[in-house]
């Protein structure tokens, strides 16, 4: 293997250890007078900088755009570029085809549990035996260490609302709110709605929701950006013990994630044409 390549997977390990998500472009296919040969590897990031090369020039920057594009829709694609012609808006002049393998990597979600108690342990356990990258949060250090509860990849002890501040929150993260009650969601309902959070939930029941909602209303959050709170939090399972109800609330999640109605799968899927 070339010092190249190996460059290229040494990054990928470490953007998969760092939870970094990234684009992996293989060249699968050449033909005619082309600058690297099929297999050629190159990494991009977000931010459109790169490990490794398939062959440098224009060609590569519409690459990179593609590879860019790829990452934000989260799909992988296959695109040939020729570079014999640039008035049919060909990308180069070497008289040769490439094609490319573009294959967005992701990173695992996280699920982000506010407040350590008997809910959100077995939410913050179910989550990480479901392949989530786990994250817990509690004010109190006690219900939020490695002892209390083992395995997890982060610990954040803080107050509630400072969680925004003290972990990473992505559009791939899913936050459960399972906190003390009212006091403690006035605070953080807003500094989690200032976040790009895939999904925020509170834990409660409709009452105590009725309640938090009207206070952040007076102050002054509108009724569309509470639209994005799902709570109460959880489909409805009837579920009483806190294994249970973290099912309940993780069922929710996977479903939201992937699209999927909650319906039996014995019922018919009214979305399904007949």
């Amino acid at each position: 293997m070339s010092d190249e390549l190996q460059q290229v997977y040494r990054a990928l390990s470490e953007a998969q250890q760092n939870y970094t998500p990234v684009t992996l472009v293989t060249v699968i296919e050449t033909a005619g007078s082309i600058p690297r040969h099929a297999g050629s590897k190159m990494l991009v990031y977000p931010d459109g900088s790169i490990v490794g090369t398939i062959g440098g020039g224009l060609m590569e920057s519409r690459v990179i755009e593609e590879a860019l594009l790829a990452q934000k829709e989260t799909t992988p694609r296959i695109k040939q570029y020729t570079l014999n012609d640039f008035d049919s808006g060909n990308v180069g002049i070497c008289g040769g085809t490439a094609k490319m393998f573009i294959e967005p990597i992701g990173i695992a979600s996280t699920l982000l549990v506010i407040g350590g108690g008997h809910v959100g342990k077995a939410l913050a356990e179910l989550g990480k035996w479901a392949g989530y990258r786990v994250v817990l949060s509690d004010d109190r250090e006690a219900f939020c260490n490695p002892t209390y509860l083992a395995g997890l990849d982060e610990y954040v002890v803080c107050p509630p609302a400072e969680v925004p501040e003290r972990a990473s929150i992505s559009a791939q993260t899913y936050i459960a709110a399972v906190t003390r009650g009212l006091p403690v969601d006035r605070r953080l309902i807003p500094a989690l709605l200032r976040t790009d959070a895939a999904y925020i939930g509170l834990i409660g029941s409709r009452r105590r929701w009725h309640l938090t909602k009207k206070a952040l209303i007076e102050d002054c959050l509108t009724e569309r950006e509470l639209a994005r709170v799902h709570a109460p939090i959880g489909l409805e399972l009837q579920a009483e013990t806190p294994k249970e109800i973290a099912l309940s609330i993780l069922a929710e999640i996977v479903m939201l994630q992937r699209g999927g109605t909650g319906i039996p799968m014995a019922q018919p899927d009214t979305r399904e044409k007949t």
